[in-house]
Parts: C-alpha cells; sequence; structure tokens
C-alpha cells in the first residue's frame, strides 16, 4: 500500500475571497448583512468547525508538520455558529469546547481535503453543519453549472439546514477586515451545498439562465408565514403568534365585541332595512293585494270594442259571446224545437182541445241553470232539509247533453254530505194555472233498486222549494174559509195536524201583512211523479199525489168521487198523509225498461182549479191512470171544503235520496245516476192562459219582493226567524 502523502496547500487567489462558501442554506444578501452588522458589536472568540473528512485524518496521523501562520489565519476564518450547549434543533453538536480546538488544529496543520473531494465508503461529516449527500448526475445531462446550482434538493429536515436556522442568536464576527491575509483552508465536503458556494459573474458564463440566476431556493423559508430569519419556525404551545387574537377567544369577548344599539342604527343598517321593508310590501302588493282587487272589483278593466264585462248582475251576461240584442234570449214561450204534432191536446175532463203554450225541449247541448242563467229555470244550490235529504242540490249536476235535461247524482262529498245532485224549478220566474203539465221521462237507475227519489212535481208560488220559513204556514194549505182549519194544529188535541195553522188565512185582520186581504192563501202541491220501488216484487212504481192543508179525519178523502180506470196497474196509495199534509194519491207500476236513458215515459196531469166544480186527473203514458173530484176533499170534520189549487204554481224536477222517502239500499245503487227529461210542455184551453205568477186574484211577486229575508234565505227554518210578524186573525183575535 503506497504511503499517504500530504497534499501541498493551495494558496487562495483574491477573488476568492469574494466567493467565500456561503454557508448552508443563507443567501448572499443575508450574509453581507450580517458582515457589516458585525461593526456595530466587539470580536469574540467562537469555537470554530470545518467539516473533516476521513482522508484528512488520515493525512494528519502520517505526518503532523506545526504551522503557525495557518493556526492563525483559521482562528480568524469566518465558521458556522456553534451553540456551546446542545440545540434542540441540532441534537448533534454535542462536542466540548476542545474538540472544537482539536479540529482547528487539524485544519490548521493542513489536513484537510481539496473541495469537491470524496472519500471512497466514506460520508462527509460535521461538528455543526450535515450536509445533504450530493445527487448523482443523470447520464447524458446537459445543465450549465448554475442549472445544476438550482436543481440541488432543497432541505428535507431542520438539522440539514445548518447552523443559520439555529433559533440561537449568532455571534460569529463577520466583518470582512476581521480577516488576516493568508491562504484559505479548504473545508473538506463530500457533498453539494444546499445553494452555490461562491460569486460567479453569470454573464461571463453562455450556459447559464439568466432568469433564474437572481431567485433563491424559496423552499428554505417555508416555516414561517410571517417572519424570515430565526423566528421562521413552528412555534411552542405556550409562545404567541400575531394572529392569536382573530382565532383564539378570550373570556372577555362577550362584553369586549358586544354590539351597541348605534351600531344597529348605523346608515347602511337604516338603508338596508327600509330597503328590506319596502321590498317586502311590494312582493305582498304584487302577489296578494293586486289578485284580490283584480278579481273583486273592477281595478282592471280593459277597454275595447267587443269586450265584455263578468261583473254586474248575473242576467246581464251568459256568457263571454258578444250578441246582437235579445238573440240569445228565446222569442217566445213555445220552444221552436216542439214537434209541430205536440201543439194540441185533448181534455181528459170534457173532450176539449188544449194548446200548447209553454214548452221546453232542452235541444241545445251545455245549457246552464245558474241563478241568471236562464229566463225560465234555475238550479239551487243548497240542501233540501225539509226531508232530512242526504244529497246536496249543485248547479254543477245540472246540464243539457244528447236532446236532454239531466239531473245527475254523484256520490262524493259535498258541503259535509256524501251525494252531489241537481235540482231545477221555475219560481218565481214561470208559472201556470190549470191546464196540463206534462214531462217525458227516463227514470234514474237502475231500476228495482231502491233508495232514489226522483220528483216531477209543482207548488204554489208563495212557497220556494227548499226555503222552509217561506213554506211555514203556507204548505200545503189550500181553504179559503175562517174555522178551526186555519188554527194550529186545526185545534185537535189528538194529533192529526201539527201545522201551526194558515198564516194567510181569508180572515186576516186590517192592516196585517197578506197579499191580499179576504182571500185564503197557500202553497199547495200537485206531484206529477215520486218513483219509488215496490219492495215485493222489484218492479218500479210512481206515486201521483195532491197534498192539501187542513186535514180529513184520518186523512181520508171521499173515495166517491175518486176514480182508478186500470186497477191492474194503479192502486189506491196506502199513505194518507201525516201530520204535515194530507195526500190523495194513487201508485201505478211502471216498467223496468224506462230507467237509465234506455227508454222514456211520458207523465201528466191536467186540473181545472176550484171548490166542488174543480178536477185533477193524472196520467202515465195517454191513459189516466188516476183521477179526483174537487168534492173528495169537501167538507169534513172541523174543516171545511178544500179547494183544487187556485194558485200560480211553479214547476220542480228534482233527483234526491232520503231515509224518510223509503229503504235506501246503498250496495245495490249505482253511480253516477242520471235522470233524464225529454221535454217539458204546459197546454191551456183557448182563452184561459195563464202563465204568470200573478193570475187576478191570487198575486204573489209583490209579496215576495217585500220579504227578502225569507225568500232568500234556505238556512232559516221557521217565519220568526226572519224578523217577520205572523198576521193575526179575525178568529183569534185582532
Amino acid at each position: 500500500m503506497a504511503p499517504l502523502r500530504k497534499a501541498p496547500p493551495i494558496v487562495p487567489k483574491r477573488e476568492e475571497d469574494e466567493g467565500d462558501m456561503q454557508q448552508s442554506g443563507r443567501r448572499s444578501a443575508s450574509l453581507e448583512a450580517q458582515r457589516n452588522s458585525s461593526d456595530l458589536r466587539p470580536t469574540t472568540p467562537t469555537s470554530i468547525t470545518r467539516p473533516i473528512s476521513v482522508e484528512s485524518t488520515q493525512q494528519r496521523r502520517n505526518s503532523r508538520s506545526p504551522n503557525p501562520d495557518s493556526r492563525s489565519l483559521v482562528v480568524n476564518r469566518r465558521t458556522s455558529y456553534v451553540p456551546t450547549i446542545p440545540s434542540p434543533l441540532n441534537p448533534s453538536s454535542l462536542h466540548s469546547p476542545a474538540s472544537s480546538v482539536s479540529s482547528v488544529d487539524a485544519v490548521a496543520e493542513g489536513e484537510g481535503s481539496p473541495v469537491g473531494s470524496v472519500a471512497s465508503g466514506s460520508q462527509s461529516q460535521s461538528i455543526g453543519n450535515i450536509l445533504a449527500p450530493e445527487r448523482p448526475r443523470r447520464k447524458g445531462s446537459n445543465l450549465s453549472p448554475p442549472q445544476e446550482l438550482l436543481r440541488q434538493k432543497s432541505a428535507s429536515q431542520i438539522k440539514d439546514l445548518g447552523h443559520d436556522y439555529s433559533r440561537y442568536p449568532s455571534s460569529t464576527d463577520l466583518r470582512p477586515n476581521s480577516r488576516p491575509p493568508g491562504p484559505k483552508p479548504r473545508a473538506a465536503v463530500s457533498a453539494s451545498p444546499l445553494v452555490r458556494t461562491t460569486t460567479t459573474n453569470p454573464f461571463n458564463d453562455s450556459q447559464a439562465d439568466l432568469e433564474k440566476w437572481g431567485y433563491p431556493d424559496d423552499s428554505i423559508g417555508v416555516f414561517d408565514p410571517y417572519h424570515g430569519g430565526e423566528k421562521g419556525f413552528i412555534l411552542y404551545a405556550d409562545e404567541i403568534e400575531a394572529d392569536d387574537s382573530f382565532h383564539m377567544p378570550q373570556d372577555d369577548d362577550d362584553i369586549t365585541f358586544k354590539p351597541k344599539l348605534s351600531e344597529y342604527f348605523d346608515r347602511r343598517q337604516v338603508v338596508s332595512t327600509i330597503g328590506g321593508i319596502f321590498l317586502v310590501l311590494g312582493l305582498l302588493c304584487v302577489f296578494i293585494v293586486l289578485p284580490v282587487l283584480t278579481f273583486s272589483t273592477q281595478l282592471l278593466v280593459p277597454n275595447g270594442k267587443g269586450y265584455v264585462s263578468d261583473n254586474g248582475p248575473a242576467w246581464a251576461h251568459v256568457n263571454n259571446h258578444s250578441y246582437p240584442l235579445l238573440k240569445n234570449v228565446r222569442r217566445g214561450l213555445i220552444d221552436p224545437d216542439t214537434p209541430s204534432g205536440a201543439m194540441k191536446r185533448t181534455s181528459t175532463f170534457d173532450g176539449s182541445t188544449l194548446n200548447l203554450v209553454f214548452s221546453d225541449e232542452f235541444n241545445d247541448n251545455n245549457r246552464t241553470f245558474y241563478p241568471g242563467d236562464d229566463p225560465f229555470w234555475t238550479a239551487p244550490d243548497f240542501w233540501y232539509g225539509a226531508t232530512q235529504d242526504l244529497e246536496w242540490y249543485s248547479p254543477a249536476a245540472v246540464t243539457t247533453a244528447n236532446g236532454t235535461l239531466q239531473l245527475r247524482m254523484d256520490a262524493f262529498p259535498s258541503h259535509n254530505l256524501q251525494y252531489q245532485s241537481g235540482m231545477l224549478n221555475s219560481w218565481n220566474q214561470m208559472c201556470f194555472k190549470g191546464g196540463v203539465f206534462e214531462v217525458s221521462v227516463s227514470l234514474a237507475g237502475p231500476s228495482g233498486v231502491p233508495g232514489l227519489w226522483p220528483g216531477v212535481w209543482t207548488m204554489g208560488n208563495l212557497g220556494r222549494p227548499g226555503y222552509k220559513a217561506t213554506t211555514e204556514g203556507v204548505w200545503p194549505y189550500t181553504y179559503n174559509s175562517c174555522d178551526l182549519g186555519i188554527t194550529p194544529n186545526q185545534s185537535n188535541p189528538d194529533g192529526l195536524s201539527w201545522l201551526p195553522g194558515q198564516k194567510l188565512s181569508s180572515c186576516t185582520c186590517k192592516g196585517e201583512d197578506h197579499p191580499n186581504a179576504g182571500t185564503g192563501r197557500g202553497a199547495p202541491e200537485i206531484d206529477i211523479l215520486e218513483a219509488s220501488v215496490d219492495p215485493n216484487n222489484r218492479i218500479g212504481v210512481v206515486t201521483q199525489s195532491y197534498q192539501v192543508a187542513p186535514f180529513d179525519i184520518f186523512y181520508r178523502p171521499n173515495a166517491n168521487f175518486m176514480a182508478i180506470p186500470n186497477y191492474n196497474t194503479t192502486q189506491m196509495n196506502g199513505y194518507c198523509g201525516g201530520p204535515f199534509q194530507q195526500a190523495v194519491s194513487g201508485t201505478t207500476l211502471l216498467n223496468n225498461g224506462w230507467y237509465d236513458g234506455l227508454a222514456y215515459q211520458k207523465y201528466a196531469f191536467e186540473y181545472v182549479p176550484g171548490n166542488s166544480s174543480g178536477k185533477i186527473a193524472w196520467f202515465v203514458g195517454e191513459d189516466p191512470s188516476f183521477i179526483m173530484d174537487g168534492r173528495a176533499i169537501g167538507p169534513n170534520g172541523n174543516a171545511a171544503a178544500r179547494q183544487v189549487s187556485q194558485e200560480p204554481m211553479s214547476m220542480i224536477l228534482n233527483l234526491g235520496i232520503s231515509n224518510s222517502w223509503s229503504e235506501v239500499l246503498i250496495g245495490d245503487l249505482k253511480f253516477p245516476t242520471i235522470m233524464h227529461i225529454d221535454y217539458v210542455r204546459i197546454y191551456q184551453k183557448p182563452g184561459e192562459t195563464s202563465l204568470t205568477c200573478d193570475p187576478p186574484g191570487y198575486p204573489t211577486t209583490e209579496y215576495i219582493k217585500k220579504h227578502p229575508v225569507a225568500y232568500n234565505n234556505p238556512n232559516l227554518t221557521s217565519w220568526a226567524e226572519t224578523g217577520y210578524e205572523w198576521p193575526k186573525n179575525k178568529l183569534t183575535g185582532c
């Protein structure tokens, strides 16, 4: 093995003073500032450390020659600061000052290796600094030296940063004039430094990247977001950062930061509040107030020719189409669609010819009958409480289709009732007195199932159908005498009558409320049909009756003045009346095919008003089914003769359902079900036409007009609730 030889000392050039090795991780500007600041403080001896390679140590063992000049030079050399006590950031510096002096001796004796030398199988070690090993170059790399310096890997650990990043202040004298002239010892290193160790003019290097040359490695200062240098490390838990007050709550924060009242009323808050109020008010006006006003008032009325308003009285408009004046109103009482063969009819009583005076064929589809829609008919919107019906009558259930009037019953809730159906009446619009009232009907099905209550009937115009306050003391009185028949209960203690007495009697005191004093008035009822089902053989049955008051004893009329032409189909009704009405009636069997619009049958009655000369005949088809003479309801018991109605009669068509009429087999009924009416016709003798609600001697319209509370409120059930006085009569005292 060849003996180790001491390498000749390398005398550094003057230019190298300007390129002294920078401390690992330090910038040139930082070192220059440290040198200048050393002039302001006295020079103090420091421990001098230099990296010592294994090779230089071996050379020192083989030849040790004192070199006092070199020692003196090394003592004054600039070195990294080494604390005299172990640093928490540099745990490897646990050597005594003596070891540091020995290291200085070794360097002074020239035992260092040239810069950049590498000893095989050894690592560079330092008391103060630990340098990262040099990264091997890639094969074929063409990077320039400055670029290679910039490609150096940044320090990954705190100990790789060197002593300049210690938390302890540096006391190294960095003044340039404190270094005596002489050669510099070469530091023994085995790896490239973190940054370049000498200052080189980049303009002398043709491969230098001028854009990157002046920028330091910013990854060195990542530890300090606020300060650089010695304050650039993560603080301990008990240390205070500059931004602690922003995210660390204090005990008095609720008092210190409690908003004052004045802060709520600064200019910005006031303007924002007022703006928010106006915004909310604007939204309320646009989406609530404006729609309500436009719906309920004429706030926005369009202008222009041809505009039709939906506001105003109901009679003023039927739809939104414009028509020439009176073009949408029938010109006569006879429907133009009435067949020519239906213009005349023969009287049952005397064989005289009766002329058609009114007809409605219902051939126009989609007619509506809301109040004011039609000149003859109105579909009410109420509950018929007089008979405790299970349905609600609605105008929506009444219309025309396929040439018929349709009253439809549906099984769905309506106004807290389980069914909805329709009624049509001509009350106070079109009345008649005497003659023939004829209809063609296909009853609502299914046939043979009891429960439904279809009806076609008439009542005196002084009683409004469904308005109980108007019928109290009026229905079904047809009496023109002043005796016990006009008193409450007919003055009979056995319960024959529960009626309150005749309100509009013929002996009303002078000045009392009466349509025409001196004449007994009422609202009798004549039924063309009320349909039901025979419970024994499940065949359809119609009841045709005349309902009157006051009553006969046991409600029995005089059978000597009644006739049934065909006992095979018609029988006297076993029900003759009750505490509220006496019924003179017969029942007729029907064909179960006359239901559900499959087939139609003609039903009618003809009557002659009067007392003993009065007559009534009912028809199913062309033949009379039941006939009565006025003498059948002549004087009986404490009641005098009742009249065959002298009152103007209004027409009623309805489809109801009630337990007070018959047994209701809900499980067998089918909904919806429709009652079809093909036409309505009225015949009267020539010269005796009476199609008014104010016939001579029996006015009604003026009396109705004077009592609007009673005639316009279906919820009132008695005359006392209306606020009007019950008229006094001479029999009970004026």
